[in-house]
């Protein structure tokens, strides 16, 4: 997904100022795709100069309201036909685990905590935003609502999983016997078996 069809979405459903459409992403797609004020700005700016959004009203001290074109509509339904486009999905998070017993046990799981702490943060503000809002109005709702119920049941997976791993982590500590060493980075003894 890019911040351009991001907001050409958003402008399709109803036009709006640059704060308008910040205000709606903080609301809607920040778990999706975060944008920050400026990013939001030129791309608003982008959009414009290709033809693809134009300014519909011009209020009290310049504030612009842009809404969507008929070219617009037609690059947001060509993007949305062509999931082919997706860039391949990357996961920093689980790379770094991938490769967390390079680290000292202890790192490793402070680091496995952080990301159970952020699933949990993450969840409980998409559980809050499940109770704020009528999903039942129009065709546009029901879809943001699946969107929400991916971002619950991803955020439930990912707490979950790292629980998993803790609990794994933990499980290994207490089966190591004295006479094996668990390898850590810093050890130079090598592993042996009584």
């Amino acid at each position: 997904m890019s911040l351009r069809h991001a907001a050409l979405g958003l402008l399709s459903q109803e036009p709006g100022s640059g704060y308008d459409l910040l205000k709606r992403f903080k609301e809607s797609m920040d778990n999706m795709w975060p944008a920050t004020q400026s990013q939001l700005y030129g791309e608003l700016n982008k959009l414009a100069t290709a033809g693809l959004i134009e300014v519909s009203d011009v209020g009290p001290r310049g504030r612009k309201e842009y809404a969507i074109t008929d070219a617009g509509r037609a690059e947001l339904r060509r993007w949305m036909t062509s999931p082919q486009e997706d860039p391949p999905i990357r996961n920093a998070a689980i790379l770094r685990v991938f490769l967390l017993g390079q680290l000292e046990p202890a790192q490793a799981r402070e680091y496995l905590k952080s990301l159970l702490a952020v699933a949990e943060e993450e969840h409980a503000r998409y559980a809050e935003m499940l109770d704020s809002y009528d999903w039942s109005v129009d065709d546009d709702a029901f879809f943001a609502r699946a969107a929400l119920e991916q971002g619950l049941r991803w955020t439930q997976h990912e707490i979950e999983w790292a629980t998993w791993v803790l609990d794994g982590l933990s499980e290994r500590r207490r089966n190591a016997s004295p006479s094996v060493q668990i390898a850590t980075p810093s050890s130079t003894t090598s592993l042996s078996r009584n």
